[in-house]
């Protein structure tokens, strides 16, 4: 009969049982993302947060929201409405852009059994999030109109939601803010653009 040796320092004992140092801890083997979102999730994904970020999601799914409000101003501000028509224009540009990218890139939303999934997507490519994208190329020119900061308002809580409701990386709703930026700059310039060929081609 072999007696199981005892090593205080964590050696492997006689009996072939591996000491605790040597047993693998699950949380460090999570990928960095999925730790973010679970400490995101752990903090704020509350009964009333869940339900206001599935309001938001609703509101921003294919940037109809976004759109509706820059229609909205165009019939509404009549003075303005290259301005509010360009809200709608960005809103949807940057929402196919960010389609586009995702066919592309095809990148399966987040999928770890550690991960709460609290609404529903119309498909399961998750780079980049299209609604940190229509949201932030909206909320800079709806910036631009209103004179308000609105990207600071809008942008950071539709980015959190998505992580909230558990359906985007944090790198998607980052990457997808950008891209969106990028739209919404791209939309000015064209804007600058027609208005300095108009005023040429009539001078006053």
């Amino acid at each position: 009969m072999t007696a199981a040796s005892s090593d205080p320092n964590g050696a492997a004992a006689s009996n072939g049982t591996a000491p605790l140092s040597a047993v693998p801890d699950p949380e460090r083997r999570l990928p960095a993302e999925v730790k973010i979102m679970n400490t995101v999730q752990g903090a704020l994904a509350t009964p009333p947060m869940i339900k206001t970020a599935r309001g938001m999601s609703h509101f921003g799914e294919h940037a109809l929201g976004w759109m509706a409000i820059g229609a909205a101003g165009a019939v509404l501000d009549k003075s303005r409405r290259r301005e509010w028509a360009g809200v709608a224009v960005g809103a949807f540009g940057a929402h196919a852009a960010s389609v586009v990218i995702k066919r592309i890139v095809r990148r399966p939303r987040p999928n770890h059994p550690s991960v709460q999934v609290n609404v529903s997507t119309p498909s399961r490519l998750s780079f980049p999030s299209s609604h940190a994208t229509s949201t932030t190329a909206a909320a800079v020119l709806l910036g631009r109109v209103t004179g308000l900061p609105l990207p600071a308002v809008l942008v950071p809580p539709m980015l959190l939601s998505r992580v909230v409701l558990g359906v985007h990386y944090p790198s998607d709703v980052l990457a997808g803010s950008a891209l969106g930026a990028a739209s919404a700059a791209a939309v000015l310039t064209a804007e600058k653009r027609f208005s300095s060929d108009r005023n040429r081609k009539n001078p006053r």
